[in-house]
């Protein structure tokens, strides 16, 4: 929709990972020397860190595109809410073989045959495991196993772990001392600094044949890593918004005050319905006080009805002990004016 406008010959911030789009950050430099240091000893496990968007798939898939298709051979695994009974199908699968019906032992077995076939060409297997911190202690044990498949000199299977901060925690718990052992490389891939992030922008939009149209100021660039905080993910959501509103609103110089009412609006829009909001608080409320029921909340829409029925029986109760107390006052004793006739 903005590229036309713009002039640009495709969307520069997309937020899928794209190598053709890769920008060499400091920290992005330094992992894909630990990347491209694992990779030449052709063994063992290559563990890269990082929070959510900080670019660790496309660092891998830059460096993917940068080995020739007919050294290495590479299997891809982005879905890792897996147990142990699962992940070893999920391998099978990602290198194209057949688990239909087979049983543990024959996928190992069609695993290792598949292995030592690339082997004998020449060829190199390699693993790439996305979103790591999801899996299980016994899945990862799984893995594990499979760098067990050997020749007499070399390793028939390399693994890149790729995962959130958290998964360092499961790395370094005490049952995974033999996959520590097996590390070869590791990195943790922090965010992008205040001038990368600009020089970040500037080189997706050079990417697509931006000519300084539109242009960005200094308090533009700072309010958008500010937003961001260097994360290449959320900057390439901001900017994207950013150039949306500049083509409906025909904007050529983005200024500070443009990127913050694009942020103003996506605050906007993550916040929640007000009923929603309140029927979150009373839940929230109601799990500090589980005696406490959660008043007005729409998982207890009879909640009213049944405060109702207490208040008109305990009204009811005060009612029939007034009764009692005025059924056993004495008489009040007649005047004498008062007797009939």
């Amino acid at each position: 929709m903005y590229e036309s406008y713009y002039g640009l010959s495709d969307k520069p911030f997309r937020l899928r990972p794209d190598p053709h789009f890769f920008f060499g950050s400091k920290g992005h430099k330094r992992a894909m020397a630990y990347l491209e240091y694992g990779l030449s000893h052709g063994e063992g496990f290559i563990v890269i860190t990082g929070e959510v968007g900080a670019g660790k798939t496309t660092l891998v898939r830059n460096l993917l595109n940068q080995i020739p298709s007919q050294q290495i051979v590479a299997a891809h695994i982005s879905n890792t809410a897996l147990d142990a009974d699962d992940i070893l199908r999920t391998v099978v699968a990602a290198f194209g073989l057949t688990y239909e019906g087979a049983s543990k032992t024959d996928m190992l077995v069609r695993l290792e045959q598949f292995l030592r076939a690339f082997d004998q060409e020449g060829k190199r297997a390699l693993l790439v495991v996305d979103e790591a911190q999801n899996l299980t202690p016994r899945a990862v044990e799984e893995l594990r196993m499979l760098s067990n498949f050997q020749t007499d000199d070399k390793s028939l299977l390399q693994t890149f772990l790729l995962g959130q901060p958290e998964f360092r925690t499961t790395l370094h718990s005490a049952g995974m001392q033999q996959l520590r052992q097996r590390v070869t490389a590791s990195y943790h891939l922090g965010p992008m600094d205040a001038p990368e992030t600009r020089a970040y922008v500037e080189h997706r939009l050079h990417t697509v044949g931006w000519n300084g149209d539109p242009s960005f100021s200094d308090g533009a660039h700072a309010a958008i890593y500010d937003y961001s905080g260097g994360i290449p993910r959320k900057t390439n959501g901001l900017c994207d918004r950013l150039l949306l509103m500049g083509y409906l609103e025909e904007i050529h110089a983005f200024t500070e005050e443009h990127v913050l009412e694009v942020i103003r609006d996506i605050a906007q829009e993550y916040e929640l319905p007000p009923d929603v909001a309140r029927e979150q608080a009373a839940a929230a409320a109601a799990a500090l006080h589980p005696g406490t029921p959660a008043i007005g909340t729409l998982d207890n829409p009879g909640y009213m009805d049944e405060r109702i029925l207490k208040m008109e029986k305990s009204m009811a109760s005060v009612l029939s002990i007034l009764k009692r107390v005025v059924g056993s006052l004495p008489a009040a004793p007649q005047h004498p004016a008062d007797t009939p006739e």
